[in-house]
């Protein structure tokens, strides 16, 4: 069978499919630019034009994601983004014990997986102050791009703010203080961290994977993997583990409990 996996993230929508060869495609486009311009709204829902998109005939399409209900794929399977990432994130490391931090648009998740079952799972909030947006915004204050901020991890100054935009205004009273870029910068890697490791400590940490953007975040996975005590295992592609895992639905058991 011939299946596409699509993840609608609040800000990019992740497709995932295999080629004639059986090489694996992955492909991701600006959330408003796919509603504008790769299909059309249909009473059944969002149709998708998978000629404009390049993607020929296949015989099913598997949806997960933030949006997956508010722009309900016309025809498509949809499956719960626990279930998704969880066997994405199985399929990619080829292990099925582990607690699984995936780092999202909209709000982090940890999730358990026990013998290939998805057994407990937490969300955090909806504030941006726990995801890789609140990265994305803390890198244009400082003027460091996604990539760079990364990067850094010596010396974090504290960044003591839970909402998004104060923490902006307090970047900006930071570095009229005389604080450096760098320290800011590895202090709001940090404090990703710090906000939900109490969420995270709830689970077993025998085994720790991590997905989403913020997963390529090299600072964050070393705060991660202090405060835990523990290595930090990250899937090749950690940011389409969502489409993945709806490309091997079915593959694996993995029903989402609780």
């Amino acid at each position: 069978m011939k299946r596409v996996g699509i993840d609608i993230g609040s800000r990019y929508v992740k497709i995932a499919r295999y080629d004639a060869a059986g090489r694996l495609i992955l492909e991701k486009h600006d959330s408003a630019r796919f509603y504008r311009e790769y299909g059309r709204a249909t009473p059944e829902g969002f149709a998708i034009d998978m000629e404009s998109l390049g993607l020929g005939d296949y015989d099913e399409v598997v949806a997960t994601g933030y949006g997956r209900e508010r722009a309900k794929l016309a025809g498509a399977t949809e499956i719960p983004e626990i279930q998704a990432h969880a066997i994405g994130v199985s399929a990619m490391l080829g292990i099925d014990t582990f607690t699984l931090v995936d780092f999202g648009g909209q709000d982090t998740k940890v999730i358990r997986v026990e013998d290939g079952l998805v057994v407990d799972f937490l969300t955090s909030d909806r504030c941006a102050a726990s995801t890789g947006r609140f990265i994305e915004n803390m890198a244009r204050v400082l003027g460091l791009t996604v990539e760079e901020i990364s990067q850094y991890y010596e010396n974090p100054a504290p960044i003591t703010s839970t909402c998004a935009v104060f923490a902006e205004t307090e970047l900006l009273e930071k570095l009229s203080l005389g604080y450096t870029v760098g320290s800011l910068a590895a202090g709001v890697n940090k404090a990703i961290v710090k906000r939900f490791a109490a969420l995270i400590r709830r689970f077993p940490t025998d085994r720790v994977a991590a997905s989403g953007g913020v997963a390529k975040n090299t600072a964050v996975i070393k705060f991660l993997s202090e405060t835990l005590g523990t290595r930090i295992l990250i899937p090749e592609h950690p940011q389409f583990a969502g489409a993945i895992g709806c490309l091997h639905y079915g593959e694996m058991a993995l029903p989402s409990q609780g």
